[in-house]
């Protein structure tokens, strides 16, 4: 089972991405989200999620390990499909979404394309707890965060690309360490 892919994305569409490893292209099924992400990037690492079926083989590519757990938990509900996963993930990012299951705003869960009504109050009734494990142990981790929002903007302000910047700050700041802005700085540098 394939867990990232890195490497060179040769062809970007906003629904997928052709990625260059080793001299094979593998192309990834992408959300919005991840497209805007990869928008005028040279290199990449996408968290992979595979779709073995009986008349194709699939890969979904997704720029955080929190999409990716998020599509996982969609296409265990009964009716979501990969392709619905991704529109939904397409129509809101991981946090808006996750809010709108826990909230169980079903209204505004059919606003995107290809969900009714009975889809929206299944995937509420599935995912309200375990959305909820989710948000608590990886969004708030660096939602109100004054030293990430200091040192992302100091590292667009030094000229990075917001996307690559963000992933850089949020993988240091995974650690649990407590960092001072100077200090996520300069560790991102090295990665960037």
């Amino acid at each position: 089972m394939l867990e990232f892919i890195a490497g060179e994305p040769l062809e970007l569409t906003p629904t997928s991405v052709v990625v260059d490893h080793g001299g094979l292209g593998y192309l990834l099924q992408i959300s919005m989200q991840t497209y805007a992400q990869l928008e005028g990037q040279s290199s990449t690492k996408l968290y992979v999620h595979e779709v073995l079926r009986e008349d194709a083989h699939e890969l979904y590519g997704f720029a955080t390990k929190d999409e990716r757990a998020l599509f996982r938990l969609l296409i265990a509900v009964s009716g979501v499909g990969p392709n619905t996963a991704r529109l939904l993930l397409s129509s809101y990012d991981v946090a808006e979404l996750s809010a709108i299951i826990r909230d169980g705003d079903s209204a505004r869960l059919c606003r995107a394309k290809g969900i009714g009504s009975k889809t929206a109050q299944r995937i509420i009734v599935d995912l309200q707890a375990k959305v909820g494990e989710l948000t608590t142990t990886t969004s708030t981790l660096h939602k109100h965060n004054t030293n990430r929002d200091e040192a992302l903007f100091a590292l667009i302000a030094l000229g990075f690309p917001r996307a690559a910047s963000e992933r850089v700050i949020d993988a240091i700041l995974k650690s649990g360490e407590s960092h001072t802005v100077e200090q996520i700085v300069k560790l991102a540098l090295r990665d960037l």
